[in-house]
């Protein structure tokens, strides 16, 4: 682990999955047709993991609730989450009979398509002993079906005076007229613009957490506060993988927010870390630490 931080600690739940991704694919497969990538590797994946990963390298020290996997998918993510620098000791291990728990990104110049399988739990159950043992000062939730499934979080979370924030994630299956009692109890709400398109045409409409910051790719963010909305254009770069891209924003604007920074400051330190994401294959690399952009 790194030396300790004075940034506060920040505590990310959600699952952990092992990311098979291939790039550089000519077009999206399609029934009884064959493509071929470019490149492929296997890499630690799930929001959870790449926001606590991010957060790692931008010097918070950075927890992780989730479910370790069996082999042989353990071996194919000990590098990431070895350099990650990520505490795993709040995790605990899926059974052998809960199955692999892994996604495949399919990543075309104009498109990208996941095929996942989740198994177990989302994550273990944490205490408050767990919390205070490790200062830990937010809690980020990788995915809001986690949230859901697991909704006494907020509560412990606002008895201890820590801030919550999650992301949304993609489910066919979510309901979400399910969201609707949590909205009011998030500090911080963190949609892609599909997702924020597809709540707002089912039930949610203008009710927003506290803060809600949506992610439109190589449009930029924008956030909604009350009496507040703020728009910032993306940063301009070489894209090769956008898995996980989303995650990074997440961690580069919680970095930011907090401590304290403006609104602006916070989405664009989003903008430019997302933008790192997508230069490399996965949703973290040990390389994006001592990258830059402008």
């Amino acid at each position: 682990m790194s030396s300790p931080s004075k940034k506060p600690s920040v505590l990310a739940v959600g699952r952990l999955y092992c990311d098979f991704i291939f790039t550089g694919l000519p077009r999206m497969p399609t029934l009884g047709t064959e493509v071929f990538a470019d490149s492929f590797g296997a890499h630690a994946g799930g929001g959870a993991f790449i926001t606590a990963a991010h957060l790692s390298q931008l010097g918070h020290a950075s927890f992780l609730a989730a479910m370790l996997p069996q082999a042989p998918y353990n071996d194919l993510m000990q590098s990431d989450l070895t350099t990650s620098n990520v505490d795993l000791s709040m995790c605990a291990s899926l059974s052998n009979e809960d199955g692999p728990q892994m996604t495949v990104a399919m990543v075309s110049d104009s498109d990208r398509s996941f095929l996942t399988h989740r198994a177990g739990p989302a994550f273990p159950k944490i205490s408050v002993n767990d919390i205070k043992k490790h200062d830990v000062r937010h809690i980020h939730i990788g995915e809001i079906t986690s949230l859901i499934a697991n909704p006494d979080i907020i509560d412990m979370a606002h008895s201890l005076g820590i801030t919550i924030s999650t992301d949304c994630g993609w489910d066919d299956d979510f309901d979400a007229r399910q969201l609707q009692p949590f909205l009011g109890k998030i500090d911080l709400f963190l949609p892609n613009q599909t997702e924020m398109d597809e709540l707002q045409n089912t039930c949610i409409g203008d009710k927003l957490a506290s803060i809600t910051v949506v992610k439109r790719g190589d449009q930029g963010a924008t956030l909604f506060a009350p009496g507040q909305t703020l728009n910032m254009p993306a940063f301009l770069t070489e894209v090769i993988d956008t898995t996980g891209a989303g995650d990074a924003f997440n961690a580069g604007f919680l970095s930011m927010w907090l401590e304290g920074a403006s609104h602006e400051t916070s989405l664009k330190a989003g903008n430019q870390r997302g933008a790192l994401s997508v230069r490399t294959r996965g949703g973290f690399s040990p390389v994006t630490g001592s990258a830059c952009i402008s």
